[in-house]
C-alpha cells in the first residue's frame, strides 16, 4: 500500500504509542484521583499540556484539551458569541472553512447572529481589504483557518491577527492542518484562539485541543465536573493526551526536515502531474501552501472515481476532505476558488508525508496516468471534445 492520505489522519509513530501503553494497563488512575496513580495520570496531563504549547510558543495554562479538532472549533465560536452577544452579534469567517466552523456558524445564524462568509481568490487566499471591509462596530470574532484542508493554502494569520487586535475583535484560527507541520506562534501572530488535532500529526485519534489566550473570557463548553479547570468536565483521556504530547514533542524536534522532505516530494508530484497528464489543474497557492498537499482537478473524470481506481491498485488519495466524502457534493472550497461543478468533481487531493518515498510517489503517478487515461476513455465528453480537436495536447 501506498498512502497518500495524510491530510485525512495519520498513522500513529512508534514512540507515540510507546509513550501511550502504560497509561491503559498499568497507570490507569483517575487523575482528578488524590492516591498516587491518580496524580501520576494529572502530571502526565500537564507534561503532555507543557510539550503541546511549546509547539505554538504558548504556556501550558493556555491549553484545553478536547476530542478533537471539530471540538474545539465548536467550543471557540459558541463560547466566544456566547461571552461576547453583549458587545455584537457579527462574526466573520470565509467561505472555505471547515464543516466544523461552517456549520457551527449556520448554528448561530439560527440564534440570531449575524454572519459574513468572505469570498477567496482562485488559489483560495483570503483578501485582507475584503475581511477590513467586511468589519462592522458590532463584529465580535474572525474565525480564518490557518491552511485549508483541502487545497493546503496557507493564509495570512498573522496580517488577519494584528486586524483583529486593533480592533478589539476576538481572532479564532483553526490550525488543525498546519499545527506540527510549520512553524506557529500564537503571541506573535496575535491569536486569540487556536484549534488543532492530534490525529494529524502521527498522533491518536479522539484528542484535540484549544487554545485559549490569557485574558481572553471564554465560557465552558461541556458542564459537569472541574477537569481542564472547569472548561471542559468530563474524566480526561489520559492515554490520548499522553500520545497527543509526544506527537507534539516530536513534530517540533523535526518540523524543519520533515517539511523540506514533503516539499521535494510535494514539488515533484506536482511537475509529473502536470507535464505527463494532459488537461489539468493544481488547486490551492503554489507556493504558500502545505509542505504535503498536492490537489489536482482533472477534466473529463471524477475524483472519486479515481480515488476508487487508484485504491485498486494499493494508492490511497481522496477525492476531497475526508469529513465530506459521503455527501455527493462538490467541494465547498474549491467552488468558492471558481471552479466550475465539473472541475470540482475532478478533483484528487494527495498529501504526503516524509515517510513516503519518492519511488512511491513515482509509482502513485503512474497509476494515476493509466487510471485517468482509462477513465477519459469511457467518456463520451472526452471523446467529443478529443475529436473536436483532432489530437491531444497536453496542457
Amino acid at each position: 500500500m501506498i498512502y497518500l492520505d495524510n491530510g485525512a489522519t495519520t498513522k500513529v509513530a512508534p514512540e507515540v504509542l510507546e509513550a501511550m501503553l502504560p497509561w491503559f494497563c498499568e497507570k490507569y488512575g483517575n487523575p482528578s484521583a488524590v492516591y498516587t496513580s491518580g496524580q501520576a495520570g494529572k502530571k502526565a496531563v500537564n507534561e503532555a499540556r507543557r510539550k503541546i504549547a511549546a509547539v505554538i510558543g504558548a504556556g501550558q495554562e493556555e491549553i484545553f484539551f478536547t476530542s478533537g479538532g471539530t471540538e474545539s472549533d465548536n467550543w471557540a465560536l459558541k463560547a466566544a458569541a456566547e461571552s461576547r452577544g453583549h458587545r455584537g452579534r457579527h462574526i466573520v469567517t470565509t467561505k472555505i472553512e471547515h464543516h466544523a466552523v461552517l456549520h457551527t456558524c449556520r448554528f448561530l445564524e439560527r440564534q440570531g447572529f449575524e454572519v459574513t462568509y468572505l469570498d477567496v481568490d482562485r488559489e483560495g487566499m483570503v483578501d485582507k481589504e475584503a475581511l477590513k471591509a467586511a468589519i462592522r462596530t458590532d463584529t465580535i470574532l474572525i474565525s480564518v483557518m490557518y491552511a485549508n484542508n483541502e487545497i493546503g493554502t496557507i493564509e495570512p494569520v498573522r496580517e488577519i491577527g494584528e486586524i483583529a487586535r486593533e480592533r478589539g475583535i476576538l481572532f479564532h484560527t483553526d490550525a488543525v492542518q498546519a499545527f506540527g507541520q510549520i512553524p506557529i506562534n500564537a503571541e506573535e501572530m496575535k491569536i486569540d484562539l487556536l484549534s488543532a488535532s492530534a490525529h494529524k500529526l502521527n498522533g491518536p485519534k479522539g484528542v484535540g485541543m484549544l487554545y485559549v489566550r490569557p485574558g481572553v473570557e471564554l465560557g465552558p463548553f461541556m458542564h459537569g465536573g472541574g477537569q481542564e479547570r472547569g472548561f471542559r468536565a468530563g474524566t480526561e483521556n489520559v492515554p490520548g493526551i499522553v500520545g497527543f504530547g509526544a506527537a507534539a514533542d516530536r513534530a517540533l524536534s523535526r518540523m524543519t526536515e520533515k517539511a523540506e522532505k514533503e516539499r521535494a516530494l510535494r514539488d515533484h508530484l506536482i511537475r509529473r502531474i502536470e507535464n505527463e497528464i494532459p488537461y489539468c489543474r493544481l488547486n490551492g497557492h503554489r507556493e504558500k501552501r502545505l509542505p504535503g498537499n498536492v490537489n489536482f482537478s482533472f477534466r473529463f473524470v471524477q475524483g472519486e472515481a479515481l480515488a476508487i481506481a487508484m485504491d485498486m491498485k494499493g494508492v490511497c488519495v481522496s477525492s476531497g476532505s475526508a469529513c465530506t466524502v459521503d455527501d455527493g457534493e462538490p467541494s465547498h472550497v474549491l467552488l468558492a476558488a471558481g471552479l466550475g461543478k465539473e472541475e470540482a468533481h475532478g478533483a484528487l487531493r494527495m498529501t504526503v508525508s516524509a515517510e513516503n518515498t519518492a519511488e512511491e510517489t513515482d509509482r502513485a503517478v503512474d497509476i494515476l496516468k493509466q487510471a485517468v487515461c482509462r477513465l477519459r476513455e469511457m467518456s463520451s465528453a472526452y471523446r467529443n471534445f478529443t475529436a473536436g480537436r483532432g489530437t491531444v495536447s497536453q496542457g
